[in-house]
């Protein structure tokens, strides 16, 4: 069974639709890249995912439940964020609470989430070991009670990576995770998410790095004007098969 299925989804804003007819699934551990040039409508699917824009189409589905449906009720807002937790969203911008340390900004989200539900003294703990631990995987654990404006923008990054992590989400999205780094910086970032996906972690990916995009996935969609003009295995993508217009756009890329 798919972890994730997307049925006609449809996003417009006003008379504008920038998502017609999107359908697509991903296995639990799969790896799926999303190309495309800007505007094609990448960084929308990945915010209708994440109940960041409400769609105005089609289902979307986890481990075959249906947790989005056009035809139905609109949620209340308590449900839109228990299903947001599904997703786990890297922005390009590192979206870090520059108030608080390194250590708060991967506690905070559990931490309230836990203490809705009443939580012990011992689950507040068992919060900060998480996320002491997962700094650790990050490579980032002698940061934790730095701040944001401390690091640099690959570590930034990387906390960022961490704090996605720390709900357990069962998909992590990542909406061009390099586009606001130096080139010297977009080594160790990448270097994470190919960690990451070494351990079966299951994600879908807006890039321009192609050669990452070649080397890390299983699947890649390629995304046009709206919908998905392309897609496959790195193979066949990368090989010619997917057509010109893919061709055209993987070629003007290698050549950047």
């Amino acid at each position: 069974m798919s972890v994730l299925e997307v049925k006609g989804l449809m996003k417009s804003f006003g008379k504008t639709e920038v998502l017609k007819d999107i359908s697509f699934s991903v296995k639990k551990g799969e790896v799926v890249s999303i190309l495309g040039s800007s505007g094609s409508g990448k960084t929308t699917l990945l915010r209708c995912l994440n109940f960041l824009e409400e769609p105005t189409g089609g289902e979307i589905y986890i481990n075959g439940e249906e947790i989005y449906s056009a035809n139905a009720k609109k949620p209340a807002d308590k449900e839109i964020r228990n299903r947001r937790l599904n997703f786990g969203l890297v922005f390009q911008q590192f979206n870090l609470f520059p108030q608080y340390s390194v250590l708060k900004n991967l506690t905070l989200a559990a931490k309230l989430r836990a203490k809705e539900r009443g939580c012990t003294k011992e689950e507040l703990e068992k919060i900060d070991e998480q996320a002491l631990a997962t700094l650790k995987s990050v490579g980032l654990l002698e940061k934790k009670d730095h701040y944001p404006c401390q690091l640099s923008g690959g570590q930034q990054q990387r906390v960022a990576i961490a704090r996605a992590l720390m709900l357990s989400p069962e998909i992590l999205c990542f909406d061009e995770p390099t586009s606001a780094l130096d080139p010297e910086l977009t080594g160790e970032v990448l270097s994470v998410i190919k960690e990451l996906a070494d351990k079966n972690t299951t994600m879908l990916i807006v890039t321009h790095e192609m050669a990452f995009a070649k080397e890390v996935s299983d699947w890649i969609i390629f995304m046009d004007e709206g919908v998905i003009a392309a897609e496959g295995t790195p193979e066949d993508i990368f090989s010619g098969k997917g057509g010109e217009r893919i061709n055209r756009f993987i070629s003007a890329m290698s050549n950047k």
